[in-house]
């Protein structure tokens, strides 16, 4: 049996972050993950300086073979009413392409990295934790997305939790394509569902084209993804069809859930947590720093596993991304009867100040948040 001491179950980039700082602190954390990187991970796609001085990248370095589209605005609106364009009058985002994204954080690791398997089991042992009935760990992380195994080994009532369901899908333009469509790619475009439960949005990325729509009412998904392919068509956002059906995927939002974190030797990060931030459902930037947290957590815990040793880690997140995610606006929102909620959050859509220091600013940006020193 290969005893690897800090094992972790998933190479996206909550695990690959949290194995990366292990390592800047002398640790050897062995990763796993079921698929084989670079692998496909349609995603939205964007990241703020506050990820990239986290984790340290160099812009210069990344960009060099990747896809690293500057954003310098963003178009927002209630879909089909006005739209607002806030200009920042420079990057405060960068698109990328999730499969070089996640590929570049989990070989910068240097992490050792078991691909292509899947964690089917674990048990107690002791102190420890036998995975697969193969590997000997002190500790587990689990970083496996809204699917994470370990998240579902230590919350039992894991599918009663509400997620967000959307669809999306990205794909490189053609030049009838690319001629056709009007989403600069300096300026992602955000169009929120009448009743608030729910956005699209269109992100172009160089030659690449994301389109997707999340709601958290998953009833009559593909309906709205159609309407609001439709509604690109008919308002000129593009100029070709869009294909009949989307891929898939689900996400926990922070405000919606009350997952067990930590456990004896156990430690949740990223979408395994349920971090997702509440009002955009934006992950990456949660995921990178609920990662880092979880190795700051482990490091000073010195060796120990224990339960009581790791119990700064749900208090360190709690700290960093709030009780319940959760900003005063959204609160009141959410104790408004429906009709009345969204006619005003209509109404503010509308508002140059609060399209930029609520909707852009603070609920999309997190511009009001240092980036995590480590």
């Amino acid at each position: 049996m290969d005893s690897v001491g800090i094992l972790i179950a998933g190479g996206g980039p909550a695990g690959s972050s949290c194995a990366w700082a292990l390592r800047q602190a002398g640790l050897d954390p062995l990763i796993l993950d079921k698929r084989v990187f670079p692998r496909d991970k349609i995603c939205g796609g964007w990241i703020t300086p506050a990820v990239l001085d986290a984790l340290k990248i160099d812009p210069a370095d990344y960009s060099r073979s990747r896809i690293f589209q500057p954003i310098s605005g963003f178009r927002t609106s209630s879909m089909g009413r006005k739209e607002i364009e806030t200009q920042y009058g420079g990057p405060i985002s960068f698109g990328i392409r999730r499969f070089e994204f996640d590929e570049y954080l989990l070989r910068r690791s240097h992490a050792r990295v078991k691909e292509g398997i899947a964690l089917k089991s674990i048990e107690r042992s002791g102190d420890d934790w036998i995975v697969n009935g193969e590997y000997k760990a002190r500790v587990v992380v689990g970083a496996g997305g809204h699917f994470c195994p370990v998240a579902r080994f230590l919350n039992s009532d894991v599918e009663k939790n509400p997620a967000v369901v959307a669809q999306e899908l990205e794909f490189q333009m053609d030049t009838r394509q690319r001629d056709s469509c009007s989403i600069r790619a300096d300026v992602p475009e955000l169009f929120f569902c009448d009743d608030m439960q729910g956005y699209g949005w269109c992100f172009r990325k160089d030659n690449f084209l994301n389109i997707g729509l999340g709601r958290l009412d998953s009833h009559g998904l593909p309906g709205h993804v159609a309407a609001f392919a439709r509604f690109l068509r008919t308002t000129g956002k593009i100029g070709f069809d869009l294909p009949p059906s989307f891929p898939g995927h689900a996400y926990l939002l922070h405000a919606h859930i009350r997952r067990r974190v930590v456990s004896d030797g156990i430690l949740l990060v990223g979408d395994a947590a349920g971090l997702a931030y509440s009002q955009s459902g934006e992950g990456i930037r949660p995921a990178v720093e609920s990662g880092l947290l979880a190795a700051r957590t482990i490091i000073s815990a010195g060796g120990r596993s224990d339960r009581h040793s790791l119990e700064t880690y749900p208090l360190a997140l709690e700290s960093r991304f709030g009780e319940s995610g959760e900003d005063w606006s959204t609160r009141i929102g959410r104790r408004l009867p429906p009709p009345v909620r969204n006619g005003l959050a209509g109404a503010l859509l509308t508002s140059r100040w609060f399209s930029r220091h609520f909707v852009l600013d603070r609920w999309f940006l997190h511009r009001q948040e240092r980036a995590l020193e480590v």
